[in-house]
């Protein structure tokens, strides 16, 4: 693959994946609105890296003009990013979430259609398609939530049961991605992603959990913890899920059509109060929590089922928890002025160890 296009290609996600192909010497064509907090900080750490190759179009998925078209021209791969990704938000405004998650998918999809290359989608849905699992049964068990008995996660033999405005928007999209693989023959991919983190990640209270309590920690700053901090999700570290995105494209004769749970899996899980205590032993001081009643699409625990991933295109996490949060946080640490941090309380924990 020469050349690729990566919607929400300034994003957390999106700025991996292209640093990922442009470092390989790929053309890579970003388009985005950048209306997402960080997104210009990605952009100018991108284009700082890379004078060439590296196209940028300003544009929404909600408008399905020339632009978006153009864009795709000439691509191999598209890498589908761009998405309203918070299930709070989606209860506020379903309407805009709609037309970011469903409809601009169907744009996206449309476009790559009416390309004279027809290239490889990569659509990014999300594990709140199959909305609370609670059939599998869930207990608590070392002070976190877990499924009963021998679970190994959910699979996607499971049927889509979206419980939120956000579930749905993307279970349309994921489904509409899945169908133009089998009515126009494009050559169509579905991850189904569990709970994605690393460097680059501007995490919001409402999205990217596990960013935003590290930020907060290092900003001195407190977070609330809505439920009780038991809560459990299978964490994959951005470097191995974008390693996966690749695998998925070089074996397309096996994955397209096909949908994929992608997360930390089974050896991969993290509650709320473990990664507080992580960042206790790492952030200048103890970070300060608050706790308040659930929210609307909140789940006890979700772990992924990676079973098919790995036999379809040889692929498993290869970073662990400890390792990847240890990561994020030295990101975090080499880059206080993005988040407002003192940077003398920094180098003084950094020298303590």
């Amino acid at each position: 693959m020469s050349h690729c296009v990566i919607t929400g290609g300034a994003g957390f996600i999106g700025s991996n994946v292209a640093d990922f192909y442009l470092s390989r010497q790929k053309r890579v064509t970003i388009v985005d609105n950048f209306s997402r907090p960080g997104s210009e900080k990605n952009l100018l750490w991108l284009k700082a890296r890379y004078r060439k190759r590296l196209k940028v179009v300003a544009a929404d998925i909600r408008n399905d003009d020339c632009e978006l078209t153009a864009a795709m021209e000439g691509a191999e791969a598209v890498f589908h990013l761009a998405a309203q990704v918070a299930t709070t938000s989606s209860v506020a405004d379903p309407r805009e979430d709609f037309e970011i998650n469903a409809l601009g998918t169907f744009n996206v999809l449309e476009a790559v259609r009416r390309s004279a290359t027809r290239p490889i989608l990569l659509y990014s849905s999300t594990s709140k398609v199959y909305g609370k699992p609670a059939d599998l049964g869930i207990v608590e068990r070392g002070g976190r939530y877990a499924y009963e008995g021998d679970c190994q996660g959910v699979s996607e033999r499971r049927p889509l049961a979206p419980d939120s405005p956000y579930g749905c928007s993307k279970c349309a999209g994921d489904r509409y991605v899945l169908d133009y693989a089998h009515t126009y023959g494009l050559k169509t991919i579905v991850f189904r992603q569990s709970s994605i983190y690393g460097p680059r990640q501007f995490g919001r209270e409402d999205q990217g959990w596990l960013a935003w309590f590290s930020i907060r920690a290092f900003q001195g700053r407190p977070v609330t913890i809505y439920g009780d901090g038991k809560q459990v999700r299978d964490v994959l570290y951005i470097k191995d899920l974008v390693e996966a995105y690749d695998a998925a494209v070089r074996n397309i004769q096996t994955t397209a059509g096909q949908a994929y749970n992608i997360g930390g899996g089974p050896s991969n899980t993290l509650s709320l109060l473990e990664l507080v205590e992580m960042l206790d032993h790492e952030s200048p001081g103890k970070l300060k929590c608050s706790f308040e009643n659930w929210r609307p699409g909140d789940r006890p625990v979700f772990v992924s089922d990676i079973a098919k991933a790995c036999a379809d295109f040889g692929w498993r996490p290869a970073t662990g928890v400890r390792e990847g949060v240890a990561q994020l946080i030295e990101w975090i640490r080499g880059n206080a002025a993005l988040f407002e941090i003192a940077r003398p309380a920094l180098v003084q924990r950094g020298a303590a160890g």
